[in-house]
């Protein structure tokens, strides 16, 4: 049965339980997704600056100045030798497209808890927050071996589908997925006039990947949201630290300051690239730490 999986807290920092995602439904009340830009004034609904799919064709007027010349209705406008301009309707429920990041560069952390489990509870705070709101919730789920989307839905049944998404595990596919390739993906799922969240290390990011996230940002409101770990950042000054993935093994030497220094580069690169991306393309960004709380991060 869907409920039958329990939280075991002595698992929970390497792993997400469904019980635990399910117990978010409360403090994810709290949130109102205050990044949206798109939210209307009246209560219920939502304004929106995209046009196409989502979009009902309410009406047409005579042209008002400000108004977007992509509207302009050219048949009438011919037929009358006046201006006019197409009204649209947006869709009562907006969706919600969460793209969660499951890779193997997800399956670590020095403190807090894994990236990935940071990311399946800020990935389940948002699917609760969206149903509070009245929302359509979807999403897509990938690791290397593995691209899944899941159609927006509407309701409670639509969140716990998509927490049992999270948990469940998947056998590999036998086909490989870079994150331009997922990117590229999610570009074809995403109805235009979603709200996309983006969840992941940004790991492998690349110029093929920023061009999905561009064209994706036209059409749809997209939220970045870069995952973490501290050692990731900022490496010890002085010693000799082992990493294993079980599987091979990796020392590094703190005290070789090129070495630490190219480290250090690195991280501060990705995140420079995504911070300017976000910047150019106007979308919200947000960093959150494997020490940090996720509903603080949201909030």
């Amino acid at each position: 049965m869907l409920f039958s999986k329990q939280a075991d807290p002595t698992k929970e920092l390497v792993s997400v339980s469904l019980k635990t995602l399910i117990d978010l439904a409360k403090p994810a009340g709290r949130l109102d997704l205050q990044h949206s830009r798109n939210r209307a004034l009246q209560s219920g609904g939502y304004v929106s600056r995209f046009k196409g799919r989502g979009m009902e064709f309410d009406e047409t007027r005579l042209y008002q100045p400000g108004d977007d010349i992509r509207t302009i209705d050219w048949r009438v406008t011919a037929r009358t030798g006046k201006p006019h301009t197409k009204v649209f309707r947006e869709e009562r429920e907006r969706p919600v497209f969460i793209s969660v990041d499951d890779r193997l560069t997800m399956r670590f952390a020095t403190r807090g808890v894994f990236k990935s489990v940071l990311a399946a509870k800020l990935a389940g705070l948002l699917a609760w927050a969206a149903e509070y709101h009245g929302d359509r919730i979807g999403g897509q789920l990938f690791s290397e071996q593995e691209c899944r989307e899941l159609k927006p839905q509407n309701g409670r049944h639509a969140v716990l589908r998509f927490l049992n998404a999270l948990v469940e595990s998947h056998k590999p596919t036998g086909q490989a997925f870079t994150l331009d390739q997922v990117l590229a993906r999610l570009n074809q799922h995403a109805r235009p006039g979603s709200l996309v969240y983006i969840i992941s290390d940004f790991r492998g990011i690349n110029d093929q990947a920023e061009t999905h996230i561009a064209k994706l940002s036209r059409h749809c409101e997209v939220v970045l949201i870069f995952i973490y770990d501290p050692l990731e950042s900022h490496l010890p000054v002085k010693g000799r630290y082992r990493f294993t993935d079980e599987i091979r093994d990796v020392v590094m030497d703190t005290g070789d300051q090129k070495r630490l220094s190219a480290y250090h580069q690195r991280f501060a690169e990705r995140l420079q690239r995504l911070e300017l991306l976000a910047k150019k393309r106007g979308l919200a960004f947000i960093q959150c730490s494997t020490m940090e709380d996720p509903l603080q991060c949201l909030r």
